[in-house]
């Protein structure tokens, strides 16, 4: 019998969106890698997990906030400005849509934080995504560890956006020198530069694999190399036997990932609190 909410493939039901998102919240929003790299610190503070010491800042996640509210809820955000402050870190605290109390984003505000733009959280089964990258005439895909290629990549992506990633090189560099079994970085090729590049992180111990990157350079895009990157990727986490593809979608390429067939369970926020500049 086909539930409400239910999607089939051939015989097999795919999970509800609801399903999709209780897999996500409990399984990625308070996991915690491995191994860490050199000089991150987590910390625990009641329902949240605080990383320090990132390459781009600091970092706070929790599950749920365990209906905190009022006072007491501000009280646990001042900390986390008062722990980062002490360090002159820059941090963020990763709102999503179905957070509660509805007007945490508000106290965010209040404390400091600037919103940045919303992305919306999709997912998708790795055996739908799999498959042969279709890749434009002159492109290659070519997997990356090497420092020059890191670097290279932090290029592209600040002529993709406009964006200051100078961290970016040194923060895929230090995850891959603790753990390289846990991330993949790509890039696409045409006449020996590099147009696009992605990487994939496998949650272990979840049914998980996460997708980023995905930056390609202005006079490459709308040409199938978004969709190839995302191929390639599936295609590793079927190899490992991962279940599910997430990724937090920019309004640019969330189109593009639900016609492959990745559904939206929720949206984030990220709210950034920055040092004073001291003059």
């Amino acid at each position: 019998m086909c539930l409400p909410g239910d999607m089939y493939v051939g015989a097999v039901p795919e999970p509800s969106v609801a399903e999709l998102l209780a897999a996500y919240d409990t399984q990625l929003r308070v996991l915690v890698p491995d191994r860490l790299p050199e000089g991150v610190r987590l910390e625990r503070d009641g329902p949240l997990l605080r990383f320090l010491g990132l390459k781009y800042g600091g970092f706070v996640g929790y599950r749920n906030l365990g209906g905190l509210a009022g006072a007491e809820l501000d009280e646990l955000i001042a900390r986390q400005v008062h722990v980062f402050a002490a360090r002159a870190e820059r941090f963020e605290w990763k709102l999503h849509g179905h957070d509660r109390p509805a007007d945490l984003a508000q106290r965010l505000r209040a404390a400091g934080f600037t919103p940045e733009d919303v992305e919306t959280v999709v997912i998708a089964p790795v055996a739908g995504v799999a498959g042969e990258p279709r890749l434009p005439e002159g492109v290659s895909l070519r997997e990356v560890s090497d420092r020059t290629d890191l670097d290279k990549i932090a290029a592209m992506e600040q002529a993709s956006w406009q964006s200051d990633d100078g961290w970016l090189a040194d923060s895929l560099e230090a995850e891959r020198a603790v753990d390289p079994d846990a991330l993949t970085i790509v890039v696409a090729e045409a006449d020996d530069a590099i147009v696009c590049a992605a990487w994939v992180r496998f949650a272990r111990g979840t049914d998980f694999v996460t997708l980023w990157g995905g930056g390609t350079l202005p006079a490459w895009r709308g040409r199938g190399i978004y969709r190839a990157i995302v191929a390639h990727r599936a295609n590793l986490a079927a190899q490992r036997g991962f279940r599910y593809l997430q990724v937090d979608a920019s309004d640019d390429s969330r189109p593009i990932l639900e016609r492959l067939g990745f559904v939206a369970v929720t949206t984030t926020t990220p709210f950034i609190w920055s040092p004073p500049t001291v003059p």
